[in-house]
């Protein structure tokens, strides 16, 4: 029997592991807190990596000089899916465009998931399904970081702006992983790109796919952009206008983007412009991003806590142009610059509550830049307690970390159920 190690015990290692089960490997899982694997490696052949294991593991370069073929989980389920595939990346905005473009699938009648980063196992997710089948995956860059021959049919990436310097160690090492989604495929296969990230515009010139670009600031020749206030698809001599920005529930420029994105792989999927526009409609956004959650006397309590690094903190926090935000921040470091978003805070913040381990570099960058009205606190409960005691009507309560949850929390989740239930007993 041929015998695979899957390294992490989380979602997509066990779910991997009963994969590889099904398909008559024996498999066992290693976790950093074992122990034992130079004993574990021997007669193994194969060694998967859960996203939260980096390749430069000794673990992992070990199994790579005793000749062990080292995967990735997604390259797992991408190898064993005989449908079709929406990979969706970027730094920002999977969750919520890889939902969106789940539910416009599923107006094609067929079989569909939603899975990957989102919270479900990928190739536990995808087992047994035909050919006629779709999915949406949301993938990450360390999902991305070690895969082969993955291609999925579409694939989207977003935007890219610096982050997880801790895991990748240079930018250049993030944006490769990142550029894996669509490295390998064919001139039958489609990539989506955002046309206002100039990072992005010169990827196509190296890509073998055909490539749709998407626009919320330009009109494009041949791609997804935004017409008077409308979505507008213009592909191969057909021009379609989908529906308009004010039919949209959820707000934000980056929203914006978002949408777009979702209708490019929607309409390269088959999806009719007409369905597309009634799940646009009924879309009230994902929990945790821009999520509401209550008023008290005038006062608007958001939860943002899927904005796990400062370019999705400035995009919240530039989705109130008009008021003036009393913004709760913080958490594990990811050490990435906080200029841009600092300057931000500046323009749309009149109190900055900060916590958490990066709590003390947050607050040297904002007094450097001439923020005043900055409070450190010690815990979620303080932090909420006394953003309800500074907020006056009109204003908005935002959770918008910056950072991601490790330091205080298993994940962003966690910590945004911890805050509305705050908010919802104050």
């Amino acid at each position: 029997m041929k015998k695979a190690i899957v390294y992490g015990a989380g979602i997509s290692g066990q779910g991997v592991a009963e994969v590889l089960e099904h398909q008559g490997w024996e498999v066992k899982i290693y976790t950093d807190d074992m122990g034992g694997f130079e004993q574990l490696l021997e007669g193994a052949e194969l060694l998967v990596l859960s996203p939260g294991v980096a390749p430069d593991k000794p673990e992992v370069l070990m199994a790579r000089e005793r000749g062990l073929k080292v995967l990735p989980e997604i390259e797992i389920a991408f190898n064993q899916f005989k449908g079709k595939m929406a990979g969706i990346t970027g730094t920002n905005g999977k969750t919520t465009t890889t939902t969106l473009v789940g539910e416009m699938l599923k107006t094609l009648n067929v079989p569909v998931k939603v899975a990957g980063n989102i919270g479900l196992s990928l190739s536990k997710e995808l087992e047994g399904l035909g050919e006629d089948a779709w999915v949406a995956a949301e993938l990450s860059s360390f999902q991305l970081e070690t895969v082969e021959k993955f291609a999925p049919q579409i694939a989207c990436v977003l935007n890219l702006t610096p982050d997880h310097l801790e895991r990748h160690h240079t930018l250049e090492a993030y944006y490769a992983a990142k550029q894996n989604i669509c490295n390998k495929q064919s001139e039958k296969q489609y990539t989506v790109l955002n046309y206002d990230d100039t990072n992005l515009v010169t990827w196509s010139m190296n890509l073998h796919s055909q490539v749709c670009y998407f626009s919320r600031i330009k009109e494009l020749p041949e791609g997804v952009f935004v017409q008077n206030g409308k979505f507008l698809v213009r592909w191969y001599g057909e021009e379609k206008i989908v529906c308009a920005i004010k039919d949209m529930q959820i707000f934000g420029p980056h929203n914006v983007e978002n949408v777009l994105a979702a209708i490019a792989v929607g309409y390269l999927a088959g999806c009719s412009v007409e369905d597309m526009a009634k799940v646009i409609r009924n879309f009230s956004g994902v929990e945790h991003r821009l999520e509401y959650v209550r008023t008290i006397n005038d006062v608007k309590y958001y939860n943002d806590s899927k904005a796990t690094n400062t370019d999705s903190a400035v995009k919240a926090l530039q989705a109130f142009p008009n008021n003036k935000i009393v913004l709760i921040a913080g958490g594990h470091d990811k050490q990435t610059d906080l200029g841009e978003f600092m300057r931000c805070v500046k323009e749309h913040v009149s109190e900055l509550i900060l916590l958490g381990e990066a709590k003390e570099r947050f607050a040297k960058t904002a007094q450097d830049l001439g923020i005043s009205n900055i409070h450190i606190v010690k815990d979620y409960e303080e932090a909420v307690g006394l953003a309800h005691k500074l907020a006056k009507p009109a204003q908005v309560v935002l959770l918008s970390p910056a950072c991601s949850s490790y330091d205080m929390f298993k994940n962003f989740e966690e910590r945004g159920k911890k805050y509305k239930e705050l908010v919802k007993v104050l």
